[in-house]
This record gives structure tokens, C-alpha cells and sequence, in this order.
């Protein structure tokens, strides 16, 4: 590690360390987001497709090992996994998944609002209301995960294990929905 890298991390501080309460706030929406999710008849793997949907597009290390991690134990297949950034062009899968998909990075980069319409009017066609709310909300709380660990830096160690990995709820425990 060169001593720029080391200067850079050292300014950074855990977000979630340094202000308990608002993570605590956070980890609450979680549990809250995965209940609702859960309710909507939204499976542990779709959720964790979305966690990990959103994980990559925002390129965060510590949540996509998490969130892998969770997938496995769920019973999500590692081919999957390993064509999930490139989902749209393979028939692994269903179109429920292809909608929560598409809705959840319209979530994630919600800028271009006609491909977010183009998501909206497709997971209309397979989803539900309350499957449509969940997918948002799974998708916007791990958006804010997301957030708390790149600004924060929190690794990945050698081990598989995020450093956060101790701490309650998401992306932690592989709760964040």
C-alpha cells in the first residue's frame, strides 16, 4: 500500500462508528424494508439479486461480499451470480427477476427518467403494487448501505469477512432487506 493510499484512508472514518444513532435509524428502515419485502412475497434470492444488483452498479466492495455471501446461503447459484451484471443478455433469469432487476437500477440511477418509465411499465406487467414498493424500497435502502460503506472505505479482509461484519444489521449480517 503506498503512503498516498494510507494518508487517503486515514481521513476517513466509518460513518456508521461515528454516528451510531443515524446507522441504528438506518438498520431500523432495514428491517423494516426487509419485513415489507417479505410481506410482498418477495424471496430471500430476489432480494439478494437486487442487494446485489445495486451493489455492483455502485461499485461496493464490502456490500457485494456480504451480499454474495448471502446469496449462497439463500441457494442462489454461483452461475447466476457470476452473469448477474449482465442479466439481460442470458435466459437464467425469470421475468419477475428481470423486472425487479430493472426497476431496482432505474432506482439506483434514477437520472434518465424514460428508461426508469420503461422499468416502471415492465415491472408492472409481472409485479404486483406491493412487490413494485418492495423492490423500490430493498433498492433504495441498499443504495444508502451502499453509500455508508464507500464513503466510509470499509474493507473486505483476506478472510471473506467485511470488517463491518460485527456490526447489527445491513449490510452486515445480510440484512439490508
Amino acid at each position: 500500500m503506498s503512503d498516498v493510499t494510507v494518508v487517503q484512508e486515514s481521513r476517513r472514518i466509518y460513518l456508521d462508528k461515528q454516528s451510531p444513532a443515524a446507522y441504528r435509524a438506518l438498520v431500523h428502515t432495514a428491517d423494516a424494508v426487509r419485513a415489507t419485502a417479505a410481506e410482498a412475497g418477495l424471496d430471500r434470492i430476489l432480494v439478494e439479486l437486487i442487494n446485489l444488483r445495486v451493489s455492483q452498479i455502485n461499485g461496493c466492495a464490502s456490500c457485494l461480499d456480504v451480499h454474495t455471501r448471502a446469496a449462497l446461503r439463500a441457494g442462489e447459484t454461483t452461475r447466476r451470480l457470476g452473469v448477474l451484471p449482465a442479466w439481460r443478455d442470458t435466459e437464467l433469469f425469470t421475468a419477475r427477476e428481470r423486472a425487479a432487476l430493472a426497476l431496482a437500477e432505474a432506482t439506483t440511477d434514477p437520472a434518465d427518467g424514460r428508461a426508469q418509465d420503461r422499468a416502471y411499465d415492465a415491472a408492472r406487467a409481472v409485479l404486483n403494487d406491493d412487490e413494485i414498493s418492495g423492490v423500490i424500497w430493498v433498492a433504495i435502502t441498499i443504495n444508502a448501505f451502499n453509500r455508508v460503506s464507500i464513503l466510509s472505505r470499509h474493507p473486505v479482509r483476506e478472510s471473506g469477512h467485511a470488517v463491518r461484519d460485527a456490526v447489527p444489521g445491513p449490510p452486515a449480517a445480510d440484512a439490508t432487506a
